[in-house]
């Protein structure tokens, strides 16, 4: 069985937590489940040191996310590091699903730090801020106050300031120490440096309680995880050209997108690609292959733009469809049609739900980290089966990153021969 189990709602944030973990030497995979999964269907725990688990759960009623949740949980053993990844910033069914893994899991304590600094994630006095701004302020649709947003758990809730945290590791261990006695409690806990988390980790684990770590990408870099001789696995490129497919509409990843330059890029027509997913993925892969032979890169995107965005809206309104699910179906189709016809050295997909479709139209179902990243929150895996098995990867979620990240992430993928 697998030292870790981690529990993730969407795929780049499976990567970024897993990453954690395979920048210290541990052995990583990260899996997609299928929706309705039987026990057939199930990813074995018995290979890597810690097997991380997209459920695809951000987007789902909140009952059927708990459920998904504790059906994972109660379908199989479970080792002794459980840690559900949550959202950065706390978007999704974080409430439900972190009571539905104490439920499921036994455990005596959720401890929940969701910080994540090298992203610009931070926790202060019970507040979660990107970049200084809190959530509410910072266009994610959140709300930005921790103790409020867990006040609907069935659970009793505690709140450990950044005083308590920056105590040290033994203090935070004597104050978990009296919590949960009188039942499963959630402990929610400020952070704003990698030291905190690392205080936070420890202390959870010296505490003598049963513990359900519960985090973003930053907390899974200070659990304890029991050594191992296994290794991460190295990239072995083949292409000779990058491939880049950018799914996410955040403002930051549309920043991003201006510093592409023009002749790399493919956009496809929104309103074609909620029409006919398929046909418009078809047309786009012939264009990504006749640019990555040119350039020797290429990059397709949604959208550039809000308008972009809206004008998929429209077309989701006529077709009465969903636009999202629809544009990212497309661009899977792209990837796949276009990573079959010639192999590309690396592929960088950005956006959870893109990065999923992707993955499931060249038939994927699971990568494994090599340990490197491009920065934090950016990681580097090497696909592990299908057509494209092999191949590195690097994903990216829509809010993480700088002006250059994308483009800096082609250029990680295109000198894998130097980092060998």
């Amino acid at each position: 069985m697998s030292s870790v189990l981690v529990l993730a709602d969407d795929f780049t944030g499976a990567m970024d937590t897993g990453h954690g973990f395979a920048a210290r030497g541990r052995a990583v995979r990260v899996v997609v489940t299928k929706p309705n999964a039987d026990d057939t269907d199930r990813p074995s725990a018995s290979d890597p040191d810690v097997l991380a688990v997209d459920l695809d759960s951000r987007d789902l009623e909140p009952e059927t996310a708990a459920a998904a949740v504790s059906s994972f949980l109660e379908g199989g053993p479970v080792p002794e590091v459980v840690y559900k990844k949550i959202d950065s910033t706390l978007r999704g069914n974080v409430v439900r699903e972190v009571d539905a893994a104490l439920a499921a899991t036994g455990r005596e304590l959720a401890v929940v730090a969701p910080a994540f600094p090298g992203t610009g994630r931070v926790t202060v006095n019970g507040r979660h801020l990107v970049d200084g701004r809190p959530l509410e302020d910072a266009g994610y649709g959140t709300d930005s106050d921790l103790p409020a947003l867990f006040e609907s758990s069935e659970y009793d809730v505690a709140t450990f300031s950044l005083e308590t945290i920056l105590e040290g590791a033994d203090a935070v261990a004597t104050a978990l120490a009296d919590r949960g006695r009188d039942g499963p409690e959630i402990v929610v806990c400020d952070a704003v440096h990698d030291r905190h988390l690392e205080a936070i980790a420890m202390g959870a684990r010296r505490c003598d309680r049963e513990v359900l770590y519960v985090g973003s990408g930053g907390l899974a870099s200070a659990v304890s995880v029991p050594d191992s001789s296994r290794s991460p696995p190295k990239a072995t490129p083949e292409g000779e050209s990058v491939l880049g497919i950018v799914g996410s509409v955040n403002e930051r990843t549309l920043e991003q997108l201006e510093a592409v330059p023009d002749d790399w890029l493919v956009e496809l027509d929104p309103a074609a690609a909620v029409a006919d997913p398929r046909e418009t993925g078809r047309e786009a892969a012939t264009e990504l292959e006749s640019i990555r032979r040119k350039h020797g890169r290429a990059v397709l995107t949604g959208a550039t733009s809000r308008t972009d965005v809206d004008r998929a809206s429209e077309a989701a309104v006529e077709h009465d469809v969903e636009a999202g699910p629809r544009v990212a179906r497309a661009l899977g189709v792209a990837a796949a049609e276009t990573t079959r016809s010639a192999p590309p050295r690396g592929l960088l997909l950005t956006g959870g739900a893109i990065a999923r479709a992707a993955l499931e139209e060249l038939s994927a179902s699971a990568i494994e980290l090599t340990g490197e990243a491009v920065v934090d929150g950016i990681p580097e895996g090497v696909i592990e089966n299908g057509p494209a098995a092999g191949t590195p990867i690097v994903t990216k979620a829509g809010g993480f990153g700088d002006r250059r990240s994308i483009v800096n992430c082609l250029n990680f993928l295109d000198r894998v021969d130097e980092r060998e």
